[in-house]
C-alpha cells in the first residue's frame, strides 16, 4: 500500500471507530443497567433498531435516512 492510500486507510479507520464509538455511546445511553452489570435494551428501541437493521436503506423513511446521510457526509468530507 502506498503512503497516500495508507494515510487514507488510517483516516477512514479512525472515522469508522468514531462512528462505532458514537453509536455505542448512544446505545448505552438508552439501556437500563442491571445489578449484575448487564444492560437491557428497552423494547421500543429493540423493535425499532431491529426493523431498521433488516430494512434496506432505500426503503427507510426519509427521517430515518438522515442519520445515514450525515455519516456519508463525514466520509465524503474525509475523502475530498
Amino acid at each position: 500500500m502506498n503512503n497516500v492510500s495508507n494515510y487514507s486507510r488510517e483516516k477512514l479507520a479512525s472515522l469508522a471507530h468514531e462512528q462505532w464509538s458514537g453509536w455505542m455511546e448512544y446505545l448505552f445511553s438508552k439501556t437500563i443497567s442491571s445489578s449484575d452489570g448487564s444492560a437491557i435494551i428497552p423494547q421500543e428501541y429493540y423493535e425499532r433498531w431491529k426493523r431498521q437493521m433488516i430494512t434496506p436503506y432505500s426503503s427507510l423513511p426519509d427521517n430515518e435516512k438522515e442519520s445515514d446521510r450525515l455519516e456519508a457526509d463525514r466520509v465524503i468530507e474525509l475523502l475530498t
